[in-house]
């Protein structure tokens, strides 16, 4: 089953394209990948994915459920708020910069959307948070707040955040970004341990072992376009497209 699909997506700002006729799907239990350069439109795809931006043209559906098409006029069109509400609970996003509250406290910043948004009694809310910050390993930082915290320790107690409304499938806007190379590991082992739980997940990463081990299919973009796309270690190993075999010559010696 498909969790997400999205066709023939476009996306301009100011008349300049970023996001240029892209489809692609991800089954249910899958990792999908997704690499290039700067500018290349990995973030505004995603962004457009979960509604932080709206598309211009396209297509868009989460659990075969339709949150945009285009009309016969070319038009975006979006479903009605109360489909677009449901359909948001369906995912669930981990941001590069982690995005907490900086007055709550960790327990408070993974409790607060299960009971308001999802109407979880605070019992259940709390309980669901103490089980992820022991998967996280953060059971004893429920009480501090973010700026107690290392980068690491902050970008895992987001993941908890965004696993706390069970989502269907997770995205990840390079969740490394900010980090040392230390604190990256401890992301990436969290990351891996969802994916040998078969969490659906789309990542976007510059970490292109990481990329090449966890992914079960990778995108490679460049320019708004999906250059090449495959197998994640074949992808990765044997290149077939020039432009990606530029791409990944800074990261490997090909």
């Amino acid at each position: 089953m498909n969790l997400l699909e999205m066709k023939n997506i476009g996306k301009a700002f100011d008349g300049l394209e970023v996001i240029k006729d892209i489809s692609l799907s991800v089954e249910e239990g899958e990792v999908l990948g997704v690499i290039g350069p700067s500018g290349s439109g990995k973030s505004t795809l995603l962004r457009c994915a979960t509604l932080l931006e709206k598309v211009d043209t396209g297509t868009i559906l989460y659990k075969g459920e339709t949150l945009v098409h285009t009309d016969e006029a070319g038009t975006a069109v979006y479903a009605p708020p109360a489909d677009i509400k449901r359909i948001r609970s369906y995912f669930g996003l981990v941001f590069q910069n982690f995005n907490l509250f900086p007055h709550f406290s960790v327990l408070r910043n993974i409790t607060e959307a299960p009971i308001h948004v999802a109407g979880q009694t605070k019992e259940q809310a709390v309980e669901n948070a103490r089980r992820l910050l022991r998967q996280m390993g953060l059971e004893d930082k429920e009480d501090a707040y973010p700026y107690q915290l290392s980068g690491g320790q902050q970008q895992r107690v987001s993941i908890a955040r965004a696993l706390a409304l069970k989502p269907d499938i997770l995205f990840f806007d390079e969740p490394t970004s900010a980090l040392d190379p230390e604190l990256t590991g401890e992301i990436l082992k969290v990351i891996r341990e969802l994916a040998s739980e078969r969490m659906t997940m789309v990542i976007i990463t510059h970490e292109m072992g990481f990329a090449r081990d966890v992914a079960d299919h990778i995108l490679f973009m460049d320019d708004g376009v999906i250059v090449e796309q495959g197998n994640a270690q074949e992808l990765i190993n044997n290149p077939q497209q020039e432009r990606t075999k530029l791409f990944l010559n800074r990261f490997f010696n090909q």
